[in-house]
């Protein structure tokens, strides 16, 4: 049996708030956490609302440190709803929000990484943002992930100094992410390391010999499914996917990606559809650190995967995507000659979606 972890970084966005501070909170709220659009909410409620009709458990990380910006009813209103529908709350932790706060508890130093601070301040601000997310009703919190993945191994010390058991920061399938977790790019099963175990975020093997990482965003339905088979086929005792509260949507435009969207319920579908699968909380199935002598491998690379995953990735970006190409900006020659191809492909998402189901039929 292999658990399956899906993971929902639950997070308010910095850079929006930098752009517009407490006049925008309610946009920031309404877009990154319920993901509020014309057609309906695709948010963590959404995300909720559609594990449940499947039977399955999700951990949210949520990071509790925009209440030291605007107060903690803030955090209160992200960690109940998941609570009432009876997932994991965890913690994470965007030490972005530091340069924001009147109240530093690390005297006005700021980072962008949690791992850009000392251990003194990485163990004074983790345990500030555990006191938020206790204060706004969480349980406790035993396992913690950064923010960009931007943890290092004092990270890991100073959560073994607060009780916090478990991390999720190390990432072998970005292969230059902020993580500087001092772990091989070959551990891909969780791993006693520096007083904590370290669970990896699943990868797959990509292009040459590089790697993917798993996350709703990053791979396609079929690429998905076909890792999380590799997991089960493999005896795999656990294996973790990511995805994030606004990850749905497009949060510039307020619409929702239909392509990211019919991939949650795809996953959910799959999941939901596997007797040799079940999906855990760390609170009720904690990951456990397999024998020395069980090796794990990725999904080997399949070109022809990859291929569709990419032209499911242009259509994904470019029509219901928060950041084009640079190259692709707008009234530029490029973009209006992109336009020209694009627009009209809006019509046949529907048409791509057969086909996608057609192919990952077999």
């Amino acid at each position: 049996m292999t658990r399956v972890y899906i993971t929902v970084d639950t997070e308010l966005s910095a850079s929006h708030f930098a752009h517009h501070g407490r006049e925008g909170l309610s946009e920031n709220f309404d877009r990154a956490i319920l993901g509020r659009t014309a057609t309906g909410d695709v948010g963590i409620v959404h995300q909720m609302r559609r594990l449940d009709a499947h039977g399955l458990k999700a951990v949210f990380f949520v990071d509790p440190l925009p209440g030291l910006v605007v107060g903690p009813d803030i955090v209160k209103r992200i960690v109940h709803p998941i609570l009432d529908h009876g997932h994991d709350v965890q913690l994470h932790v965007h030490s972005e929000w530091l340069a924001f706060a009147e109240r530093s508890p690390v005297d006005g130093r700021t980072g962008r990484n949690i791992g850009d601070f000392s251990l003194a301040d990485q163990f004074r601000i983790i345990g500030v943002a555990r006191d938020l997310l206790t204060d706004a009703g969480a349980p406790a919190p035993i396992a913690f992930r950064a923010g960009n993945y931007g943890a290092n191994d004092d990270t890991l010390r100073a959560l073994a100094r607060l009780g916090i058991r478990y991390d999720s920061s190390f990432c072998p399938g970005i292969a230059r992410s902020a993580c500087r977790i001092t772990l091989s790019a070959d551990v891909l099963a969780p791993v006693d390391h520096c007083g904590v175990i370290e669970v990896p975020v699943g990868a797959i093997t990509g292009w040459g010999e590089g790697r993917r990482h798993v996350q709703l965003t990053a791979l396609s339905a079929w690429e998905m499914a076909a890792a999380i088979e590799h997991a089960v086929a493999s005896n795999q005792a656990s294996f973790s996917l990511v995805s994030h509260s606004f990850e749905l949507l497009n949060r510039r435009q307020g619409t929702v990606n239909p392509i990211v969207a019919r991939r949650f319920d795809r996953l959910c579908a799959l999941l939901a559809g596997r007797k040799d699968i079940t999906t855990g909380t760390y609170i009720a199935c904690p990951p456990v650190v397999p024998p020395p002598w069980r090796h794990v491998e990725t999904l080997p690379h399949s070109p022809v995967r990859t291929a569709l995953r990419l032209g499911e990735q242009f259509l994904s970006n470019h029509l219901f995507g928060e950041t084009p190409s640079p190259r692709l900006m707008p009234h530029g020659r490029l973009w209006m000659a992109s336009q020209r191809i694009i627009h009209p492909l809006h019509h046949l998402v529907p048409l791509q979606n057969l086909a996608m189901d057609a192919l990952t039929a077999f």
